[in-house]
């Protein structure tokens, strides 16, 4: 059995409803979901404010290409655009594989250009790391260590003073 952590965000169109589709995209294998945290852009800071969460998803039969896959189709189902003139420009919904670890428990690492294992920047994004510290309080970034540990020291601890919990938004369908 495969778990991964994924990073989901929205900042274009109804950013909520893009949210829940990527969650119910993930079907059966969702395991855990954060709450949103609406926070400023990073790269670029001339666009819409973020929805972000953090989702763990577990299958047996997912290897890291396949949650890469599955976080594709969620974004394509989207409507996602992706312009390379604009690397952290808008989009509709933006899916990461942060980490993924094996059957052993080991975490994958990997540096494909397609798939960077564990995610190449998720140690300076509190975007990231107040989510998924909200699922697992002793979580740790492979490679980086306890993700508490991130989120007080350094680039994130500076962008985490931003993140604005949203307790009124849910990603479970109120329906």
């Amino acid at each position: 059995m495969t778990r991964a952590v994924l990073s989901l965000g929205s900042n274009l169109g109804d950013r909520l409803v893009h949210l829940r589709a990527a969650v119910a995209g993930f079907g059966d294998a969702v395991r855990r979901v954060s709450g949103v945290y609406e926070t400023p852009p990073w790269g670029d800071p001339d666009q819409p404010t973020y929805y972000n969460a953090v989702l763990l998803a577990e299958d047996p039969a997912a290897g890291p290409y396949e949650w890469l896959e599955r976080a594709g189709a969620a974004e394509r189902a989207a409507g996602r655009v992706r312009d390379p003139r604009r690397r952290f420009g808008p989009r509709t919904l933006d899916v990461d594989v942060i980490a993924v670890w094996g059957d052993d428990g080991e975490p994958v690492l990997g540096d494909d250009p397609e798939l960077t294992l564990p995610h190449p920047r998720a140690h300076l994004r509190a975007f990231v790391l107040r989510p998924w510290l909200d699922l697992e309080p002793h979580g740790r970034l492979p490679g980086h260590g306890p993700i508490a540990d991130l989120l007080n020291t350094g680039e994130a601890a500076v962008d985490a003073l931003e993140l604005r919990p949203r307790p009124d938004l849910a990603l479970e369908s109120t329906a």
